[in-house]
């Protein structure tokens, strides 16, 4: 007897809001989720993320979370919005 998995339901949601934020794509996003995560990621493990057609791995999410300088909490916990009063000065520092 199993146990049903607690999945956030906004999950999907918020990696798409932080992609979308960062202003990359998902072939963009993929490459920077490899450099921060250490696994390998394609384009459409990005695109079955945001379309909750898969659930990433906590190293992928703690990704996200780094590169869009956000808590990790904030991704996965469905009663907490992303604060995006945080991206122009990621966006700056990062990609300038």
């Amino acid at each position: 007897m199993g146990h049903a998995k607690n999945r956030p339901q906004r999950l999907a949601e918020k990696l798409l809001q932080i992609r979308e934020a960062l202003g990359l794509s998902q072939k963009e996003m993929a490459e920077r989720l490899n450099e921060r995560a250490g696994v390998k990621i394609t384009y459409r493990n990005v695109s079955k993320y945001e379309r909750g057609k898969s659930v990433p791995y906590n190293e992928i999410v703690l990704a996200y979370a780094r590169l869009a300088n956000v808590p990790m909490n904030q991704i996965v916990d469905d009663d907490l919005d992303i604060e995006t009063y945080e991206w122009p000065e990621f966006i700056d520092a990062e990609l300038s």
